[in-house]
């Protein structure tokens, strides 16, 4: 059984797990279809633009769709350096 290490998202599990994770990730958005589902996740979300009239409820539920779409890309990039390795 190998190490716990923490993964790219902060989680502890193994290398492979981590490994794992990330490539299927990758394989689920490299689609065309996936591709375009990204694009719409980050305009509704690391695109956007609030205004100062947002409440710190709002902002905070912003903030924790971003940080998802964020995480997504992470593991995407994460499975390009694997395949580079």
């Amino acid at each position: 059984m190998q190490p716990k290490h923490l993964g790219v998202d902060g989680f502890p599990r193994s290398k492979d797990q981590d490994k794992i994770i990330s490539q299927n990730v990758q394989s689920l958005f490299k689609t065309p279809t996936g591709q375009e589902v990204l694009k719409y996740l980050k305009s509704v979300t690391i695109e956007a633009v609030s205004g100062s009239n947002i409440s710190d409820a709002e902002l905070r539920h912003l903030e924790g769709q971003r940080y998802l779409v964020a995480l997504i890309v992470k593991r995407i990039n994460h499975a390009m350096r694997l395949k580079n390795e």
